[in-house]
């Protein structure tokens, strides 16, 4: 699980936000701001903040769904920023998205069957046979049978229709899957079933996925390594397949106080202070300093960088200076 499969190198993405007088300045909305990180082949990297703070746009950059700013996505190696869109369509056979609302993403006109099986004849993928055969497959596979072929997405469940997304993903046979909220509408009993049927297909095919979640909960269940988001930036990235890998940042402290605890030793639960800033128009330095209670006259100038710490977690905050790994 070492080799890398995705690689983000100062990923961003600024939204202009319109003029409201003739001479006023340009603004920016700064909704994913210089993020780094790489996802490794066969794991699960989540990434979770806060509503707003830039996950599901990194999400949607990772698979082209919008186009960045600034910053490089590197698939297999490969800089897939600048493909055109004969080199795109040859992408999207390896990476896919599940999103939040498979309703919305679902054609409500057409049934289940001519859903899934759309992006196999725009591939031109087999024959019509060869078609339905892996449309059967994949069906079945999330635990559909094939009376749903006939099915519109209005005629089911909310956890069919999700069933039906990942299907709807799962049917060109790719390696990377990004999930942007996939259960947060769901029950949660639905919700569970849905979690252990991702990690069925994932250790089944072999695949990588971006799971992205506000639920930390669902997050610490799903993924191998965690990236805490705050206002756009990385805070934290915390390996939790390694045993006794704590939250060091402070803003990541407070996340994880939240969660109950079965253990004995619950953790003193952190509550911050003020609001979250607006990411219009965002403190200066570490974007942390006005909540943070251990903040220093540096922090308010200078944004501290994404680095390996003694703790074994990559931070950005400026209290753990002297202990980065050289």
């Amino acid at each position: 699980m070492n080799t890398a499969l995705i690689e983000i190198e100062g990923l961003v993405k600024y939204y202009a936000v319109p003029r409201q007088g003739l001479w006023e300045s340009q603004q920016y909305v700064k909704a994913v701001d210089n993020v780094s990180f790489t996802i490794r082949e066969g794991e699960t990297f989540g990434l979770v903040g806060e509503s707003g703070c830039g996950k599901s746009t990194t999400g949607q950059l990772l698979v082209r769904l919008l186009q960045q700013t600034g910053g490089s996505i590197r698939y297999r190696g490969r800089d897939v920023t600048g493909l055109d869109r004969r080199e795109m369509r040859i992408l999207r056979q390896e990476i896919q998205i599940v999103f939040q609302d498979p309703y919305a993403s679902l054609n409500p006109k057409k049934q289940i069957g001519w859903i899934l099986e759309e992006p196999l004849i725009i591939h031109r993928i087999g024959d019509k046979q060869e078609r339905r055969k892996i449309v059967a497959s994949v069906l079945e596979q999330v635990g559909l049978d094939n009376s749903f072929l006939k099915r519109y997405p209005h005629e089911l469940s909310g956890g069919q229709r999700q069933r039906v997304g990942i299907a709807a993903a799962l049917v060109l046979n790719p390696k990377f899957i990004v999930i942007d909220e996939a259960v947060s509408a769901l029950d949660v009993s639905i919700q569970s079933q849905i979690l252990n049927l991702l990690k069925e297909l994932q250790h089944r095919h072999g695949l990588t996925y971006l799971f992205i979640s506000h639920d930390l909960n669902v997050i610490q269940y799903m993924s191998d390594r965690i990236g805490v988001m705050y206002l756009g930036r990385l805070a934290e990235i915390i390996d939790v397949a390694q045993a006794g890998r704590e939250p060091v940042h402070p803003y990541t402290q407070a996340l994880f106080s939240s969660i109950p605890q079965v253990k004995a030793t619950q953790r003193e639960r952190i509550l911050l202070q003020g609001d979250l800033p607006s990411p219009l128009t965002p403190p200066t330095g570490c974007t942390f300093h006005p909540r943070c209670p251990y903040a220093m006259d540096r922090c308010h100038q200078e944004m501290p960088e994404l680095k390996p710490y003694s703790t074994g977690n990559m931070v950005s905050c400026h209290l753990y200076e002297g202990e980065e790994i050289k």
